[in-house]
């Protein structure tokens, strides 16, 4: 019984059109969350989009943070770079946007210990090829890989990121990288803890303050 069913599963993954993708694909429900919105209530375009992983997803009032600045929010939590690019034609160019803010690379690190700076930023420097050939001077603003008391076993290799993708942008046209780095951490040099959810990864609202203060200057009005 269990291998006719195996049999009958293999058969739809390769017969079926589509059936691979749209039942197997990571995060394939967050995107289509988003399309369904968009059909309710399309945000517009010309506007700044946040693109990344649960730092921004949890980041649901950032429009209150920033009331001087149209925000798209297009976080979706637990994504990788492979997963900005794999939905980049969903989560990117239909909103034409003004500017663009990316958070993503440190679930890449905490997936795999085979997962090195050097792979984040090769990962990071296909996804801006990939804006760059459809959006070739909208500005674009990386925020830096960010520490936390959960993670902080990964730091070497979050720096390590960190530099490469920054000594990259630095050569590039209208982009800026955004250090959250050294402002979230104490004068022990370790993360500030009162900053963080009780999960010691993501960040409450004095959290994101840190981040407004960063950012803020940076986004176009």
């Amino acid at each position: 019984m269990m291998r006719s069913f195996k049999w009958v599963l293999i058969f739809i993954l390769f017969a079926v059109p589509g059936f691979s993708q749209q039942h197997f694909s990571p995060f394939r429900n967050d995107i289509q969350i988003f399309k369904k919105q968009d059909s309710l209530h399309f945000p517009g375009s010309g506007k700044i989009l946040f693109i990344g992983s649960s730092s921004f997803t949890k980041w649901t009032d950032v429009q209150d943070y920033f009331p001087g600045h149209p925000i798209i929010n297009r976080g979706f939590g637990g994504s990788t770079l492979p997963d900005l690019i794999r939905y980049e034609d969903e989560i990117i160019f239909p909103y034409k946007p003004e500017q663009i803010v990316i958070y993503c690379g440190e679930n890449d690190i905490a997936a795999s210990d085979t997962i090195t700076g050097k792979i984040v930023f090769e990962r990071f420097k296909n996804l801006f090829e990939d804006i760059r050939s459809k959006l070739p001077s909208e500005p674009i603003i990386y925020i830096s890989m960010k520490p936390s008391p959960s993670r902080w076993e990964m730091r070497d290799r979050f720096i390590d990121g960190n530099k490469r993708i920054r000594k990259f942008l630095r050569k590039q046209k209208n982009t800026r990288f955004v250090n959250v780095w050294k402002p979230m951490l104490g004068k022990d040099g370790k993360p500030v803890e009162n900053i963080f959810t009780a999960d010691k990864l993501h960040m409450n609202a004095e959290g994101y303050a840190i981040w407004k203060k960063e950012l803020e200057p940076l986004l176009l009005k």
